[in-house]
C-alpha cells in the first residue's frame, strides 16, 4: 500500500526516503550503460499498478465464494489473513535480494507468482483454491514491492526522486483502488463472473514480465541479508504513536477489503458486484487523493487532523448499522479514506524524519510490518465477531472500537507535541 514523495533532494537523507510498503534500500544503485528512458520509468509504474490491482479483484467476489463453496464471513477474513501472513516474510527477505542479485531475477519469479495466483482463483472449485491462491499472491507482492520501488526511483529519466516517489503513490493506491472496480465492472456483466477478471489480470501481467525482462542490468553493491526488525530507543516514543496511528488506519482498510462489499450487499439487497467493488474503492481513491493534495503538509498535524476525521467516518458507519443509509455508508468511505490518507502521509513521515540513518531501513521496514499487520489482524476479529453477531452488528463494533481508539491516540499524540513543544521553548 503507499505512497509519499521523497524529502527535498538535497537533503542528506534523501536516500532514504519513504517508500510504499516495502524495505527500504540500504544502498543507492544505478543501472549500467546509459540512462533510463520514459519508456521504462512509466513501463515499470504499470507492473507495480498492475501487480496490485490483481492483489484486490477477489475483493467484490467474496459474496460469491460465500455462496457458491458455503462458507461464512469468517472464513474470508482467514482468505485475507493468509495473504498479509506470507506478504510480511517475503518483504523482509525479497527486497535486499533484489538489491544482491538484480532486480530482474526476483521480479520475474514475483510476477509469475501472481500469475498463478490469478490462475488459482479464476480455476477456483473448493476453498481451499482461494487460500492457495491468496497464498501465491501474497508471495508476489511481497517480493516484487521493494524490487518494484527501487527500480522506478532508478529508471526516473531525470534522476528526480519527487516525481519517482508520487508516480508510485498515484501507481500503488491507484492499483489497490482498481482492483475493485475492474472485478466488479468485469464480473456484474460476464457470463463467468469468477474467471474472466483474473484471466484479465493474466493478460495483463504479459507486458509487465516483458517490461523486466528490458530492465538495465545493475551492479551488486550489497550483500544479501534479511531485513531486522529494529527500533532505536531514541525514537521509539515516536515510534510507537505513528505506528499505532496507522495500525489503526490500516485496520479500516482491512474492513474495506474484506468485508464492505458483503455488508453493502446486506444494507441495499442489490447483487450488483460493481456497487460493493466501488464502495471499497471510493475509501482508497479518497486516500490517495489526499495526499496528493497535502503531500507537503507538516507530519504531525496531518495526524493530528486525519484520526479524528478517521473516527468519524467509523463513526458514520456504525450509525449506517442503525438507518441503512447507502449515501451515509458512501459518506462514511470518503471520511475514512480522508483520515487515512492523512494519518499514513503523516505517520510515514515522522517516522522517516526521525530514523537515524544507519538504521533506516530497519525501521522503516518495521513500520511497514505494522502496516501489514494492521491490514491483516484487526479484521480476523470482526470475522470472529460474525460467527456470533449479524455481520451488520459485527462491522458496527469493529468500527465504534477502532473510533474509540483513534481519539486516544490523537490525545497521545497531543500531549507528545505539547511535550516537544515546551522541551524546544527552554
Amino acid at each position: 500500500m503507499n505512497m509519499r514523495p521523497e524529502c527535498d533532494p538535497d537533503n542528506a537523507n534523501a536516500r532514504d526516503v519513504a517508500r510504499p510498503p516495502g524495505p527500504a534500500r540500504s544502498s543507492e544503485r544505478r543501472p549500467q550503460g546509459g540512462g533510463a528512458s520514459h519508456w521504462r520509468f512509466w513501463a515499470t509504474a504499470y507492473a507495480l499498478l498492475i501487480l496490485l490491482t490483481g492483489t484486490n479483484l477477489p475483493t467484490p467476489l467474496y459474496r460469491s465464494y460465500e455462496a457458491k463453496f458455503g462458507f461464512s464471513p469468517f472464513v474470508v477474513t482467514l482468505i485475507f489473513a493468509v495473504y498479509v501472513a506470507v506478504l510480511i516474510p517475503a518483504l523482509l527477505v525479497a527486497g535486499p535480494l533484489s538489491d544482491a542479485i538484480g532486480r530482474r531475477r526476483v521480479l520475474l519469479p514475483a510476477l509469475t507468482l501472481a500469475g498463478l495466483g490469478s490462475l488459482g482463483f479464476a480455476l477456483a472449485t473448493s476453498t481451499g483454491w482461494l487460500f492457495v491462491a491468496r497464498i501465491l499472491q501474497g508471495l508476489a507482492v511481497g517480493a516484487a514491492s521493494g524490487a518494484l520501488t527501487a527500480a522506478l526511483s532508478e529508471l526516473e529519466p531525470t534522476g528526480n526522486r519527487r516525481k519517482a516517489a508520487m508516480v508510485t503513490t498515484v501507481a500503488s493506491v491507484g492499483g489497490l483502488g482498481l482492483g475493485p472496480v475492474l472485478a466488479g465492472l468485469i464480473a456484474e456483466y460476464s457470463s463467468a463472473p469468477e474467471v474472466v477478471p483474473f484471466v484479465v489480470e493474466i493478460v495483463l501481467l504479459i507486458p509487465a514480465a516483458f517490461t523486466v525482462t528490458r530492465m538495465p542490468s545493475t551492479q551488486q553493491v550489497a550483500r544479501w541479508r534479511p531485513r531486522r526488525l529494529q527500533i532505536p530507543a531514541t525514537m521509539r516514543a515516536v515510534f510507537v504513536t505513528s505506528g499505532s496511528a496507522n495500525f489503526l488506519a490500516f485496520a479500516v482498510i482491512g474492513l474495506f477489503l474484506t468485508l464492505i462489499p458483503t455488508y453493502v450487499a446486506a444494507l441495499t439487497g442489490s447483487t450488483n458486484l460493481l456497487l460493493g467493488g466501488g464502495t471499497a474503492a471510493l475509501m482508497l481513491v479518497s486516500s490517495v487523493v489526499v495526499q496528493l493534495m497535502v503531500y507537503s503538509g507538516p507530519p504531525g498535524r496531518l495526524q493530528l487532523v486525519g484520526l479524528p476525521i478517521l473516527a468519524l467516518g467509523l463513526g458514520l458507519l456504525v450509525l449506517v448499522g442503525t438507518v441503512s443509509s447507502l449515501a451515509l455508508l458512501l459518506a462514511a468511505a470518503v471520511l475514512a479514506g480522508v483520515g487515512h490518507g492523512l494519518v499514513f502521509l503523516g505517520g510515514l513521515t515522522t517516522v522517516n524524519n526521525n530514523a537515524p540513518s544507519l538504521s533506516h531501513a530497519e525501521v522503516l521496514s518495521s513500520f511497514y510490518v505494522i502496516v501489514y499487520t494492521g491490514v491483516g489482524l484487526p479484521v480476523l476479529g470482526v470475522g470472529i465477531l460474525t460467527t456470533a453477531l449479524s455481520l451488520t452488528a459485527a462491522v458496527s463494533w469493529f468500527a465504534g472500537a477502532v473510533a474509540v481508539l483513534c481519539l486516544l491516540v490523537l490525545v497521545v499524540l497531543r500531549r507528545g507535541n505539547r511535550a516537544t513543544a515546551a522541551n524546544l521553548s527552554k
